[in-house]
């Protein structure tokens, strides 16, 4: 019987890309739900037929809504963000894909293992603001947590033979480093959006886009790998892999490494969240050894890129710091695609929250809300 999915984020970048793969191998799309693009979701409904969707937007709800009007085969629309965490934690679904960019992805996710179902998690920010939440609830819940980024993919992927994973000892997270590699703090200076927005190999959304050009994107994903795969913060190295043809690697206690190779196409990662522990043919192209001539690897400058020195000083102290730095960079970033406040403010900005407070200790969803909105407010205050 064809897979049954739950896709959340489904307009932005990887939500399109997920419906690739469902649509090269037949899967069902149970649910969409996405933020506001209704010219995007009302196609996907058309080739999809979802029998549920949800829109954060209100505005947008009320258009799709009236686009929808007297269609017989209309799914049920749900509103808000409490709509797409009731879409979220709905049967019908095999797996849930969660695609939401930023915090607003954390309730869905705690939505969907909360109701049984395995999390193909794309969204990051649900374990770096809500780590022990997350891991708890699946321990608790007994399901499958399964990785979505391009890198942590990686790391599940060379980490599957079970006897092997018991002797891991470090993990090589790799980096492309962005637009501005090799640049120091004076030719960041002036740096505008439309220069971070040009990623040199990938394709993405505006703001995990200026996440990587910021280098907060692989601290993020620091975090995220510390809270999968059980290893410290000083046992995760960064390694600039500028051609993103190795997604990342492990290394055993023997000092083996395993490593996973692959074109830079996030439909290889997608699928196999989808498929595992199958393999199945895919739509991104195979990697081509005749043509690849070189890899290179360099150090990733956290002197320069601040952004990853606060993520690595926030996984350090624990308890609600990586939510106070997430909410800092959401709030930065959203100011500096403004032109509010330059490029080298973001990582004063997230470096200086994660500094304001000690941080530790256990907390609820309601404290991380709360930390958020405190980690926003003190960007707000310290432009």
């Amino acid at each position: 019987m064809a897979k049954k999915i739950t896709l959340l984020g489904s307009t932005g970048s990887i939500g399109t890309q997920s419906l690739d793969v469902a649509r090269m191998h037949g899967y069902e799309i149970f649910g969409l739900a996405a933020n506001s693009s209704v010219e995007k979701l009302l196609a996907q409904i058309g080739e999809f037929h979802p029998r549920v969707v949800a829109v954060a937007d209100p505005d947008a709800y009320d258009r799709l809504e009236a686009a929808l009007a007297g269609a017989a085969d209309a799914p049920r629309l749900l509103k808000g963000a409490e709509g797409i965490r009731t879409l979220a934690a709905m049967d019908g679904a095999d797996v849930v894909l969660n695609a939401v960019v930023g915090i607003a992805g954390l309730a869905a996710s705690l939505a969907a293992i909360e109701s049984g179902h395995d999390l193909a998690l794309a969204n990051k920010e649900s374990l770096v603001t809500g780590g022990h939440l997350v891991t708890d609830a699946v321990r608790r819940k007994g399901v499958h947590l399964l990785p979505v980024d391009s890198e942590h993919s990686a790391i599940f992927q060379c980490l599957q033979d079970a006897h092997s994973a018991k002797r891991l000892t470090k993990i090589l997270l790799t980096a492309s480093g962005g637009p501005f590699f090799g640049m120091k703090r004076e030719e960041l200076a002036g740096k505008k959006k439309e220069d971070a927005l040009k990623h040199p190999n990938w394709n993405m959304g505006a703001k995990i886009t200026i996440d990587s050009a910021t280098l907060m994107n692989k601290g993020l994903e620091l975090i995220e790998a510390v809270w999968l795969f059980g290893l410290p913060e000083d046992r995760v190295q960064i390694v600039v892999q500028r051609e993103s043809v190795i997604h990342s690697a492990v290394q055993f206690a023997d000092n083996s490494v395993i490593a996973q190779l692959g074109v830079p196409d996030m439909r290889i990662p997608i699928q196999y969240a989808l498929t595992w522990p199958d393999r199945l043919p895919s739509p991104a192209p195979e990697l081509d050894f005749a043509a690849l001539k070189h890899l290179s690897f360099d150090v990733a400058d956290e002197e320069t890129f601040r952004c990853l020195a606060a993520c690595k000083k926030a996984i350090r102290k624990g308890g609600l710091a990586p939510c106070a730095a997430n909410g800092a960079n959401e709030e930065a970033v959203r100011l500096f695609l403004q032109d509010k406040i330059g490029f080298l403010d973001i990582g004063r900005l997230v470096e200086g929250v994660v500094d304001s407070e000690a941080f530790g200790g256990d907390y609820t969803l309601q404290d991380v809300w709360d930390c958020d909105a405190m980690a926003r407010a003190y960007v707000r205050a310290h432009l």
